[in-house]
């Protein structure tokens, strides 16, 4: 039998993969677009999301094992799946649509709903809500970030 960690890993792997959907022109238009001089650390960005995307779905194997199989724990896992899916859908639709107000709706949403989660899980699991702090913390200068990006870029907005 799968260990659930293993099941929850590896949706968490293929639905990131989702964020590869891109086509090289939406490239180069992101690439042309002027981002915020904090923006320093760029680069490190894909890193952070893996880090993050695996406490999450860390944070979601302790809430499966809590009740595995309930009601509720497979509507959570629905949520940990819409988080996600939201997160990842980011940065293909905002290249895709040319508009950095397409990224700040999604990612505003991200957000939201991962407080929403967190707040949720935390009645279950100490642990797996921890897990989702970085998250939480990190979505919000993603967001931030791509409205600084409005601001600097009024055609892309």
């Amino acid at each position: 039998m799968h260990e659930s960690w293993m099941i929850i890993g590896g949706i968490t792997f293929v639905i990131a993969l989702g964020s590869s959907f891109i086509r090289p022109r939406d490239i180069s238009w992101g690439k042309r677009l002027d981002r915020p001089r904090w923006l320093f650390f760029e680069p490190a960005i894909p890193l952070i999301w893996t880090v993050i995307f695996a406490c999450g779905a860390l944070s979601a194997t302790f809430v499966w094992q809590d009740d595995p199989g309930s009601s509720k724990t497979w509507l959570l896992m629905g949520l940990y799946l819409l988080v996600e899916v939201i997160t990842v859908a980011y940065i293909p639709a905002t290249l895709w649509f040319r508009s950095l107000k397409v990224g700040t709706v999604l990612g505003g949403l991200g957000v939201v709903l991962g407080v929403l989660l967190t707040l949720i899980v935390s009645s279950i699991s100490g642990y797996a809500a921890l897990l989702l702090l970085p998250y939480v913390i990190w979505s919000p200068v993603g967001t931030y970030n791509t409205g600084q990006m409005i601001d600097l870029n009024p055609s892309a907005g």
